[in-house]
């Protein structure tokens, strides 16, 4: 019994993180600053066109660099380190920040013209 509640805990939490993904992608800002917030050799193996590289572990260094942006949207190779990017911006006042998911999510959403 306590395994089964384990499991239906787990899948409920993939299923909101998941709806939540989509949901920031379907709101992306089509004049976004793109950050991809992976190490540089990740950033060097492929990325977003036009993206710039500020690895998570930075990002709270890198507050100046995120002020008088317009949108701004976060990503990495699966959404857990640009979820983290982005509630330390918004805890240092940045608030116009968009968790995109996975760079392969946000590349796929460029190519379709949204």
């Amino acid at each position: 019994m306590k395994y089964i509640f384990i499991v239906i805990v787990l899948a409920v939490v993939v299923i909101m993180m998941s709806c939540k993904s989509r949901s920031t992608l379907e709101a992306l800002p089509t004049d976004a600053w793109l950050v991809d917030v992976r190490t540089p050799t990740e950033f060097q193996s492929g990325s977003v066109p036009n993206a710039v590289n500020i690895p998570l572990s930075t990002i709270e260094n890198s507050i100046s660099q995120f002020e008088n942006k317009g949108n701004i949207v976060l990503f990495c190779r699966s959404g857990n380190r640009s979820n983290q990017a982005q509630e330390i911006l918004r805890s240092n006042g940045i608030e116009n920040v968009y968790n995109g998911g996975s760079w392969k999510e946000v590349m796929s959403l460029i190519e379709a013209g949204n």
